[in-house]
């Protein structure tokens, strides 16, 4: 009885292998199609990870300012791919100015290239009355101060208005050329811009002067 209950389980068993067989395999395969489900899953947001968020997009764009409420002689401040930039409406005097402390500065014609090739010129501007640069000082990176009426000749005898780092005294005129015998090797920087009509700008691209 023994052997034929050995023999009767062995044949119950050998009746079964196909079915267990085909079991096994469809555990196989369902284990691997969720783990590849699960693979992929995981890689969505990886992969997503690499694309730049809204908030780095708008990091990196133009930036359209209306300039018809700054008043003469008033400095304003936007922010542009994280950076500050100023724009300041320079008078008639200021403008002046600039004429006449050219042998205290460093690169008065502004040869290095820190500007684009519309603002290599004296007032560094597209048009002389609106000055537009970035506020980051070109030595460590401070942001320097707007001093005016009469203020910065504290710092450069003779010259009322410019821009004084107050991290390691470097200046800069209302054209924002650095002067001599100081940290700062360069002037400050001038960012691409474009005018679109009198009263707007846009900072971040070039285009001609309207």
């Amino acid at each position: 009885m023994s052997n034929v209950s050995v023999d009767a389980t062995e044949s119950a068993h050998n009746d079964n292998q196909p079915e267990n067989n085909t079991r096994r395999r469809f555990l196989t395969v369902a284990t691997s199609v969720v783990g590849g489900v699960g693979v992929v899953g995981a890689a969505v947001p990886f992969i997503a990870s690499w694309n730049p968020s809204a908030k780095a997009k708008a990091a990196g764009a133009d930036v359209e300012v209306d300039i018809s409420g700054i008043e003469p002689g008033q400095l304003v401040r936007v922010m542009w791919r994280s950076k500050p930039v100023w724009i300041v409406r320079r008078t008639p005097e200021i403008l002046e100015e600039l004429a006449a402390h050219e042998d205290k500065l460093k690169d008065p014609n502004s040869e290095a290239e820190q500007q684009p090739t519309f603002a290599q010129n004296r007032f560094r501007s597209m048009k002389e009355e609106y000055l537009i640069l970035v506020g980051i000082c070109t030595h460590l990176g401070c942001s320097p101060q707007h001093l005016k009426d009469g203020a910065f000749e504290e710092v450069v005898e003779g010259v009322p208005d410019g821009f004084f780092c107050p991290c390691h005294g470097s200046k800069f005129d209302m054209a924002g050329r650095v002067f001599q015998n100081v940290p700062a090797p360069l002037n400050l920087v001038v960012p691409p811009y474009q005018f679109v009509d009198d009263t707007n700008i846009i900072i971040g691209s070039e285009a001609e002067a309207v």
